[in-house]
């Protein structure tokens, strides 16, 4: 499908008017702004390959182009990590681009409280206006920002760049708080750098594979599809409260209570010491804490962690051995870990595993997080949200002057702390502190924990600005103010996947009306503040791709061996590291700790633990079950914002929310299958077609996370270290509805 439109006249003007010479360039070639043609590097009929802009695996899709426009795409069978296939979303990459709710002009809320269109001359001085007067009022932190996972590296860097160092914003976070926070805390703590330490070709090589807590047949079906092209004839482990599809495929389900995995991985970690499967010469000169790490697991034992989980002594044992004997061993975890009360300790829980058993830095083993968003990690190390570009501290004075020096900026513009994370963020204006929020590419009022609230707090700002490609976003609909951006394909830069492969995203298509790539809002929001001289370096995205190489120079993810936009194209994406000098021509996958020095000032890793923590809500006579949350199917995508535009998507998942209920509990409650019920907490409720099914065990229920009612239920826990919501688990009540009721 094609859509033919052209750059309006009046953007041009405009954007000449704004910005001087940086648009004379850019009028000359305004595919940059997302306007106009493609690139011209581009023949306007042929094929080219850029990856995926949905989830963290990074696949690789060809884009035939004709007239200079996307037509059509396959899946690129030259690229490494998907070979040849791709997931329904894959397939349809194009079709939310042509989706009738695009934002195609700025929308400002006037006196009558409606969104009207303005240009943007007028968008970028209210921008500017409002959010100044608010820092004169209220003082220079009281404006901040919520980012995402979703957009390219380069324009991630330009935002936190623009937003902490030109506009003297202290607090932003991004949405990648949301699935990837506890992950990254608990490398850094283990490791000394958020460095999941797997490549995809682990999948093959492995002879067991435990998935904690993930359902990549679901979530990350081209991952799952490499281990299925496993050799060895591996043993598949999945633990998990539900039999998942993942489940239904694995050699060994183990169905616990949902959240006792902490207790359930201390006391296999006490077996594997107790019946000797450690591996003691690589625990002694490669970690530290094992004593003590021993002496805290001892007390979990098979019997009370047998009655705490609700699993069989036998199949816990039947797990120890499997893990004890396995030759490469590698344990997987994604948002079932993550999203969690306590998720930081059990991802350290696993990563111990690995490591006592020297199941680390070999092909086919690893403690390995499985990425959630396409660029959640671009976002981990280039946002400058909680951590400084490039995976550089606020608070280190070297590494302040270190990146001002690479960015050709004062050090005294960059702040001396990190941010407040995104629930404090939100907190922040439940106390009045927060008066302004600028929200880019991410729905807030439908993905943040415990809808409820945080849609009233959204009310409550001053001004709120949202920036999306989509007017019809739950948070578009708040906005005071929404910026009109390009999306996937119309647009360049880079995106990182969850192998630390980084991918190259490429202009394919033409961004419709008014709208623009983030990455030249940013500019213009820099040229109307005052600080575009500050931010002059970032010139395009390429360039910025190479300021991006000076902060990580001498860093765990030093990228300074990647010499342009043409040589990731070339070697079909490159995972870091790969600093200057070298070349790795030879290994299209890296695997991390090949030689078992870490990133501690020691070179060791840490084997970190604590006391399990009660569940925050548990359930009572009231609320007697628990909820739980997840991927729905591989159709599905986050808030459907994207998946929801695809007819052909929409054809495979149901339209109306949907709750599975055992049998057991469908009885109970006087439930049959397609009845309605309504599934209420303390919170909210919402109402959902039954669907009965042995995938829950008694006592739980499952919604899937992308209907807009489901966070209207979650229960707003935080884990202590990673302030990552826990959207798994709460405590509700389900009833029969009356099927005509609205």
């Amino acid at each position: 499908m094609s859509q033919k439109l052209k750059a309006p006249k009046v953007v041009a003007d405009l954007l000449f008017q704004r910005t001087g010479k940086l648009t004379r360039e850019l009028v000359r070639d305004p595919g940059g702004f997302g306007l106009g043609q493609v690139p011209a590097r581009l023949k306007p009929d042929a094929t080219t390959t850029a990856v995926c802009g949905f989830c963290s695996t990074g696949c690789g899709l060809e884009v035939h182009l004709k007239d200079g426009q996307a037509v059509n795409l396959s899946p690129a069978r030259d690229y490494s990590v998907n070979k040849g296939a791709a997931c329904p979303k894959g397939w349809e990459a194009l079709t939310p681009l042509y989706a009738k709710d695009r934002a195609v002009r700025p929308l400002l809320r006037n006196a009558r409280g409606a969104l009207e269109e303005v240009p943007w001359q007028t968008a970028l001085g209210t921008f500017c206006s409002r959010f100044k007067a608010i820092q004169q009022k209220h003082g220079p932190h009281s404006v901040a920002f919520i980012s995402t996972g979703q957009i390219p590296s380069e324009e991630m860097a330009l935002l936190g760049a623009l937003a902490k160092f030109g506009m003297g914003m202290l607090h932003g976070d991004g949405n990648t708080r949301q699935c990837m926070a506890t992950a990254v805390v608990a490398y850094k703590q283990a490791f000394g750098f958020d460095a999941p330490p797997f490549t995809y070709d682990d999948f093959e090589q492995s002879d067991v594979l435990v998935f904690v807590g993930a359902n990549p047949c679901i979530a990350h079906p081209i991952m799952w599809e490499r281990v299925c092209k496993n050799p060895h004839r591996p043993e598949i482990v999945v633990i998990d409260p539900r039999k998942t599809e993942t489940a239904m495929a694995a050699t060994q389900h183990v169905p616990l209570r949902p959240k006792s995995d902490l207790r359930l991985l201390y006391c296999i970690t006490h077996l594997l010491i107790e019946r000797g499967y450690v591996d003691r010469a690589y625990v002694e000169a490669h970690t530290t804490g094992f004593a003590e790490l021993a002496r805290h697991v001892a007390s979990f034992t098979l019997a009370d962690v047998a009655m705490d989980t609700g699993l069989s002594a036998e199949s816990i044992e039947k797990l120890v051995e499997t893990i004890g004997k396995g030759k490469r061993v590698s344990l997987w975890w994604t948002m079932g870990v993550n999203q969690s009360h306590e998720g930081v300790r059990v991802a350290q829980a696993l990563i111990n595993i690995a490591l006592i058993t020297g199941n680390m830095g070999r092909p086919g083993t690893g403690a390995n997080s499985i990425t959630g968003q396409c660029n959640a990690m671009g976002s981990r190390l280039f946002s400058n949200t909680t951590n400084l570009m490039g995976g550089h501290d606020f608070a280190s004075a070297e590494d302040r002057a270190k990146v001002a020096a690479a960015l050709g900026i004062d050090e005294a513009r960059i702040p001396r702390q990190g941010s407040l994370a995104y629930d404090q963020i939100l907190e922040g204006v439940l106390s009045g502190k927060i008066k302004g929020l600028w929200i880019v590419a991410t729905n807030t009022a439908h993905s943040w924990i415990n809808q409820g609230d945080v849609q009233d707090l959204l009310k409550r700002l001053e001004f709120l600005v949202v920036q999306d490609m989509y007017t019809s976003t739950e948070t578009a609909r708040l906005a005071h103010l929404v910026l009109p951006a390009a999306g996937w394909g119309e647009k360049e830069g880079t995106f990182i996947n969850s192998e630390r492969r980084i991918g190259l995203l490429k202009k394919v298509s033409r961004a419709p009306g008014e709208a623009l790539a983030d990455f030249y809002i940013f500019k213009l929001i820099a040229d109307a503040w005052g600080c575009a001289d500050l931010l002059r370096q970032f010139e395009s995205p390429e360039q910025t791709f190479q300021l991006m190489k000076r902060v990580s120079r001498g860093q765990p993810c030093d990228i300074t061996g990647i010499r342009d936009y043409a040589m990731l194209e070339d070697r079909r994406g490159i995972q870091w590291p790969l600093p200057e000098g070298k070349d790795v021509a030879a290994q299209a996958e890296r695997r991390l700790f090949e030689d078992g020095k870490f990133y501690h000032p020691d070179g060791r890793a840490r084997l970190l633990f604590e006391a399990p923590r009660p569940v925050p809500e548990p359930t009572d006579e009231r609320f007697p079950l628990i909820l739980l949350s997840g991927r729905g199917t591989s159709s599905q995508w986050h808030t459907q914002t994207r998946t929801g535009k695809s007819a052909v998507l929409k054809k495979l998942y149901p339209a109306e929310a949907y709750v599975e209920v055992n049998p057991e509990d469908a009885r109970r409650y006087g439930l049959s299958p397609s009845d309605y019920a309504i599934v209420e907490s303390r919170r909210g409720k919402l109402r959902a077609r039954v669907h009965v099914t042995h995938v829950v065990q008694p006592g739980q229920v499952f919604v899937p996370m992308h209907y807009p009612e489901a966070n209207q239920l979650t229960f707003a826990a935080f884990d202590p270290y990673s302030r990552q919501p826990s959207y798994k688990h709460c405590a509700v009540q389900i009833r029969k509805s009356d099927p005509f009721a609205d």
